[in-house]
């Protein structure tokens, strides 16, 4: 399996900004992720 570049705590801290409200475009920008990989995560966590 491929290494993750953040850590968990990194990765709940960016859950948690996006429950809050803030748009995905700013997250993406402060934590270097690029908008197509959001994209994917966010279709992967739709129930």
């Amino acid at each position: 399996m491929k290494k993750s570049r953040f850590t968990e705590t990194q990765i709940v801290s960016i859950l948690k900004q996006a429950d809050a409200g803030v748009p995905v475009k700013d997250i993406c920008r402060q934590s270097g992720i690029s908008m197509p990989t959001s994209q994917v995560e966010v279709e992967v966590r739709r129930p």
